[in-house]
């Protein structure tokens, strides 16, 4: 994602300070130091203080949790994000325009009133837990989901947005619509072996940087195996392709 950041996150998908050391002393016997994902769950869990534990550590971090507001809300919600020195934030496409430039706005005042670097803000589009009936018959959307992906992308491109979140299925539908900086992050991310789970676009980390995704984010196939270094290295060299 960019010269200082492996483009592989590892979504730390735990709620407790001893199970994140777990998996951060597996990630630290690496020939790398991945970027990690601190969601919901761990935040809402820990607070901030997760946050400075990490750092402490010597990850970089991407803390997705989604904010989706009134504009000024989110704006409100970001300057206190901002202050954290993360590396990476995330709003929903969804709430709108103005919504993700007041998030980008909030954002940069609150790093600046910290003295600290603003972090990359990064709009969801579709979850990749939504499928193609799903975006018809619960959200009433009458797009196809690449159509509805890339319009999502570049409304939040227009807005101030550094990237999205989208599933590796869109990224080829999104690239020519968008600048080559404009960042184009992965979820449902899957090794031929492992179980789709909720996720429903899903792609293996071949096929994610063939697609030419910026970074992926990899959850359960790394946190839930039993030797986590071992899935992550493994997932690694799928990735290479991509350099």
């Amino acid at each position: 994602m960019n010269a200082s950041m492996n483009s592989i996150i590892v979504a730390l998908d735990v709620n407790t300070t001893s199970s994140v050391d777990q998996l951060l002393d597996q990630l630290s016997q690496t020939d790398d130091r991945p970027a990690v994902k601190v969601g919901m769950e761990l935040f809402y869990s820990e607070g901030a203080a997760m946050i400075r534990h990490i750092q402490q550590r010597g990850f970089d971090i991407f803390l997705d949790l989604k904010l989706h507001d009134i504009p000024n809300t989110v704006e409100r919600a970001a300057y206190q994000l901002g202050q954290l020195g993360i590396q990476y934030t995330t709003v929903h496409a969804l709430g709108g325009k103005a919504m993700i430039a007041a998030a980008k706005r909030g954002l940069q005042q609150g790093a600046q009133q910290a003295h600290v670097t603003p972090p990359k803000l990064l709009a969801v589009t579709e979850l990749t837990s939504i499928s193609e009936k799903m975006l018809v018959n619960e959200q009433h959307v009458s797009l196809p989901m690449t159509d509805q992906v890339r319009q999502l992308a570049q409304l939040a491109e227009a807005a101030g947005a550094d990237g999205v979140i989208c599933s590796p299925q869109e990224v080829t539908t999104i690239k020519p619509f968008v600048n080559d900086n404009f960042l184009l992050v992965t979820p449902g991310i899957r090794l031929t072996t492992n179980p789709a789970d909720d996720q429903q676009r899903v792609m293996t980390p071949r096929q994610a940087a063939e697609a030419g995704s910026s970074a992926i984010v990899v959850g359960r196939p790394i946190t839930q195996s039993n030797q986590p270094a071992d899935a992550y290295m493994t997932i690694k060299k799928e990735w290479l392709i991509h350099d």
